[in-house]
Parts: structure tokens; sequence; C-alpha cells
């Protein structure tokens, strides 16, 4: 077997995507390290297992954590394959060594790990770590890497099911962060860890989303060619030219109709003012956009409903 060389466009994304994937396991560990771990807040994944471990027992958070991941590469090399796997073994070794490194830098020569809000901040470094942790996975989970545990979970199921990523990760741990409850016998400790779940859910699914957002442009202009032909080529999408009416006037109008994503929408603007600037447009953001270009459908079709949707053919070519 014959394995073809990656093109140069391939080695720069795949280096892209291990230069996020570091930069937001940093800041995952670092939340971990100065608000988390030393307040005693807890929150879901292997991660989480981990943490109440540490309270429990002074066993590394890291160690577990390393553990854990190690059982369940083996259940995701098969669902989610080599590529996947490649980056969640990256992600996992890198977290490992990093949770190590920054509590060796941040803790005390006698390891316990300092205050560095102060006394009776936990809610406050609770609502700082949690924002680090749920950004650093949301750019982590942007060029489609996983930080292991629950991660992977929800990976399998994102892959297959139009979920949001966040709300199944939420779904995954309730019950790891219940159980720091049998090590504090504290409310106030669940509660925290649940809040802190809630954020980081809500942040990453921000990140993802705003990195994922598109937008749709309606183009009213007498030079529509020109714009069509500009968009196509310079943003690389794809234009639908309509017929229109003006009822005003009563003349017909060409009307241009483009998606694309938010990062775009200032290019398509100076495209379409360099060549018109007194075109008529219209933009508004959109919920999805699926098929080519855009993030692939992940809904599946029941043996039911393909059935169903076969017999009303059936009766149309009858």
């Amino acid at each position: 077997m014959i394995l073809k060389k990656p093109t140069k466009l391939e080695v720069y994304h795949t280096i892209k995507d291990y230069f996020f994937i570091t930069i937001g396991l940093i800041s995952y560990a670092a939340a971990w390290a100065t608000f988390l771990l030393p307040y005693q807040i807890t929150t879901g994944g292997t991660t989480g297992i981990g943490a109440i471990i540490y309270y429990a027992t002074g066993f590394p958070i890291q160690s577990t954590y390393f553990i854990v991941n190690a059982v369940l590469m083996v259940f995701a090399f098969k669902l989610l394959g080599l590529r996947f796997c490649i980056k969640t073994s990256y992600s996992i070794l890198l977290l490992t060594f990093l949770l190590w490194w920054f509590q060796k830098i941040i803790n005390g020569e006698d390891g316990i790990p300092p205050l560095v809000l102060g006394e009776g901040q936990e809610f406050m470094a609770c609502i700082i770590g949690s924002v680090l942790c749920g950004f650093g996975l949301g750019i982590v989970f942007n060029v489609n890497g996983s930080t292991g545990g629950t991660d992977i979970i929800a990976a399998i199921v994102n892959k297959y099911r139009d979920i949001s990523l966040g709300r199944m990760i939420q779904l995954c741990d309730v019950i790891i962060i219940s159980s720091c409850y049998f090590v504090f016998y504290d409310f106030r400790r669940v509660i925290f860890g649940f809040v802190t779940l809630f954020i980081i859910g809500y942040v990453l699914d921000y990140v993802v989303n705003s990195a994922r957002q598109s937008v749709q442009f309606f183009i009213f202009s007498k030079e529509y060619d020109k714009i069509a032909d500009v968009i196509n080529k310079k943003t690389h999408r794809g234009v639908t030219v309509f017929d229109g009416t003006g009822w005003y006037s009563k003349n017909g109008v060409k009307v241009l109709f483009v998606l694309a994503s938010k990062r775009q929408s200032v290019e398509i603007f100076r495209l379409v003012k360099s060549i018109d600037s007194n075109a008529f447009i219209s933009q508004s953001a959109v919920i999805g956009v699926f098929g080519e270009g855009f993030d692939k459908l992940k809904v599946k079709v029941n043996k039911k409903e393909e059935k169903a949707i076969e017999e009303v053919l059936d009766r149309k070519k009858a």
C-alpha cells in the first residue's frame, strides 16, 4: 500500500490544529492549577474524577486523568478513527504534563496550592476557572481535538447526532459532580461544581458556535454579474441569482443570494462596494447552514421514516 504524500496545505492545517490544541490545553490546565484545585472545586470529566480522588487521597490529578483516558482510548480508536485518536492522544499526554507542570510552578515548597484570590473567594475562583476551562475546551473542539474522558463520549455522539457539545458533556458529568458530596459532605461544593459545569458548557458552546456562525446576504445591484463573479472567486462561496420585480417601479431586478461564514462578512461588503457603492444589501444571521462548505447533517433517519418516504415516492411514481 502506497501512502499518499500530504500537500503543503494539509501540513499547514495539521500544524495549525496542533498549535491551537496546545493553546487550549494551556488555558485549561492553568485554570485547574490556579483556581479550581486550590479552592477544592470540581467539575465533570476525567479531570473532575481525578480532582475528587486528589481531594480525598492526595493522589495526583494528572495520574488519574491519564489512567482513565488510556482505557477510554481503546474504545475511541474503533469508533472515531485514527486521526481523532492521534489528536486525542496528543492532548491527553500534553494535558497530563501541563497539569503536573502548572502545579509544580504554582504550588509552594510544601506542595500546598496557594489561594491566589485570598480566603473565602471560592465563588470567584469558580467563575474565573470555569471560563478559562470552557475557553480552552472550545479552542480544542474547534479544530476537532479532544481532551479525552467525557469529551470522547460527546465527540462520538456529536459525530452522529446534531447535539450541542456542551450539553452532551453536561449530561455525562452530573454524576461525577454529585459524588464530590461524599468527599466533603458539603452541598456548597456540589453547587460550585454545577456552577462550574454550567459556565464551562456555556463558554464552550459560545466559542464553538462563534467560529461556525454563518450569515446570509441578499444583494440588489445592476452590476450583479460582476459582483457574483468576484464573490465566487475571492471568497470561494456559491452565489445564487434570483429574478425579482421592484413593486414600485415594476422593473425586473436580479437578486444575489449568498451564504458565508460570519468572518467573511466584511470581505463581502468590501467586494460589493468596490464594484457598486450604491448596491442594496441585506445581511442576517442564520441558525445553521448544512451542506458542502458548511457543517454536515448529523441526523439519522430511522427505518420507519425511510419506509414511509419510500412509500410516498412509490405513490408519486404510480
